[in-house]
């Protein structure tokens, strides 16, 4: 895959964890673990020493702790930074702020550490060298944000739905593009993250004290009210069911698709079967193809607007080419730009 073996260095508290990432990772020729580090004090010496591509960093660790060490690692050089993390809501919520401030992915630490799954890490590690690579193009949050409108969300008419699936790069993709909806959006949110149980109840609250909008992680008979983002809790599929004028969330557990739930076809299928007329899909960063199927449907079935994120600004650019390449999609956008393209259709002004 690279003509240079792709550099890792392990940091955790864990020398059972380190020798089991270890010997995982050397399990690809691709990869070499060139060091290990006990602490986050120790991480930004190992850093500075080894000059690794790509750190595995985990949360909670004496000393200094991962958080800390990623904003010191920030300023001292650029690594594509993958955190692992705990299920304690504290570990979460530092996951997510992680995520947000730029770390790639992250892992969920299963409560058995034999479980970790070679595949899973090693493909992280591989997005994490490639994202490193590439030059920067979003800042965490915008520079420009709009306005607070005097107008509470309430007093809005729901017009529209806007229906987002995202998933590597998510969590910082949407802290850039949601901060820029205004409260009286005359639309509704609907967004499907890949990410496990725990971990999508967070990302709503952390993009809440960011947002005009009202985020929060759907529940089941939610009714989708203007001004409102809605995030589809891990490990339950989205959907929709439409009474009168109406529509309403509903929350199932039917199985994984494509290994996903929730997953943002499911959403989509459903939104195309409901009785709503004006949806907007939006396809952002990603790996694979989730969501494309969906938005044909919502192509066919709705003639809705489809926006895709473009390559240059997407970590993975897998979700937004494969709508792409179905040739469903009215715009293509760089990750800044995808709040005017979708207020400009609606006729927002901002």
């Amino acid at each position: 895959m690279t003509r240079n073996k792709i550099k890792v260095l392990i940091v955790d508290d864990s020398a059972l964890i380190r020798s089991i990432l270890r010997n995982l990772l050397e399990q690809d020729p691709n990869i070499k673990v060139a060091g290990n580090a006990v602490n986050g004090l120790d991480a930004l010496k190992k850093a500075r020493e080894l000059k690794p591509d790509v750190i595995i960093l985990d949360i909670e660790m004496p000393v200094m702790d991962g958080i800390t060490c990623f904003q010191n690692l920030k300023r001292q050089g650029r690594y594509g930074v993958i955190i692992i993390s705990g299920h304690s809501k504290e570990v979460i919520n530092a996951t997510i702020r992680g995520l947000e401030d730029g770390a790639i992915d992250f892992i969920s630490k299963p409560d058995n550490v034999f479980d970790i799954s070679p595949d899973e890490i090693i493909e992280k590690v591989k997005l994490a060298y490639k994202a490193q690579k590439a030059e920067e193009q979003n800042s965490t949050l915008s520079k420009h944000r709009i306005e607070r409108a005097d107008i509470a969300p309430n007093d809005v008419d729901l017009k529209y739905i806007i229906a987002i699936g995202i998933s590597t790069g998510g969590p910082k993709a949407l802290a850039t593009i949601l901060p820029e909806f205004p409260a009286n959006l005359p639309a509704a949110i609907v967004i499907v993250q890949h990410m496990p149980p725990g971990f999508t109840g967070s990302l709503a609250a952390r993009l809440n004290e960011l947002c005009q909008l009202k985020v929060k992680e759907a529940e089941d008979g939610d009714e989708l009210k203007a001004g409102y983002a809605y995030i589809a809790p891990g490990n339950y599929h989205l959907t929709f069911k439409s009474k009168g004028d109406k529509t309403f969330v509903v929350l199932d557990q039917s199985p994984a698709v494509g290994g996903f739930r929730p997953n943002a076809d499911v959403m989509m299928t459903s939104l195309a079967q409901s009785d709503n007329k004006n949806i907007i899909g939006v396809i952002m960063t990603g790996m694979g193809s989730d969501g494309s199927k969906g938005l044909m449907e919502l192509k066919k079935k709705k003639n809705a607007y489809i926006v895709a994120q473009d390559e240059s600004s997407s970590i993975v650019f897998g979700m937004p080419r494969s709508a792409i390449e179905l040739g469903i999609v009215d715009k293509t956008v760089p990750l800044k730009e995808i709040p005017a393209c979708i207020m400009n259709f609606m006729g927002v002004r901002y």
